[in-house]
């Protein structure tokens, strides 16, 4: 067994499966709100976005495709539904006319304020758990040396976009048709 594997009854896989579980209980939460609030999980998830890359500016749809981990066509689609309910507007950007940038609408704002508001009471309420999970899953793998410096936002976006791009890349390329081996037929003399 590889140094660092759990064994079948390393009481790792309990924390790992309890750390899950609780996280999985937030995002149940989280989607049961959005829904209470008249939207998808998607769709909260896209203001959010929308708020928190954005910094007060609009975002690009390809960085919200990122950011969502969705592909551009799917990301378009989601903005146009928010746009369709008054939630987020887009235009193009001033620097390059044919990017469109998303913004919040003030009835988009007032929809995120008020889900934000419940996610922070629930996370205040889950935090005590979340927090000894991930202690006890840490330990049970060894990591009890102290944790590397949190990164800054910027970095942990450029490193983020970094690896979303390298994902979402096409496994195999189309092949140009010089790279395909001459086809010879029957009686063709070649």
């Amino acid at each position: 067994m590889e140094r660092g594997t759990p064994s079948a009854d390393d009481p790792e896989y309990a924390a790992l499966a309890r750390f899950r579980f609780l996280i999985r209980r937030f995002l149940h939460f989280s989607d049961q709100a959005a829904r209470v609030a008249g939207l998808e999980p998607q769709q909260h998830q896209l203001l959010l976005a929308i708020k928190g890359l954005a910094h007060g500016h609009a975002a690009s749809i390809g960085q919200l495709a990122d950011w969502l981990l969705v592909r551009h066509h799917s990301a378009v689609e989601l903005v146009d539904r928010a746009a369709g309910r008054g939630l987020v507007e887009r235009a193009p950007d001033p620097a390059d006319r044919r990017r469109m940038l998303v913004r919040l609408t003030p009835a988009g704002e007032d929809v995120l304020r008020r889900l934000s508001l419940e996610h922070r009471v629930e996370l205040r309420s889950a935090a005590p758990a979340l927090l000894a999970s991930l202690s006890s899953l840490l330990a049970e793998a060894g990591a009890d040396r102290p944790a590397p410096p949190a990164e800054r936002p910027a970095e942990a976006t450029a490193s983020r976009d970094a690896s979303t791009r390298r994902l979402r890349r096409p496994i195999s390329r189309a092949r140009r048709h010089d790279d395909h081996p001459p086809v010879t037929r029957p009686g063709s003399g070649s």
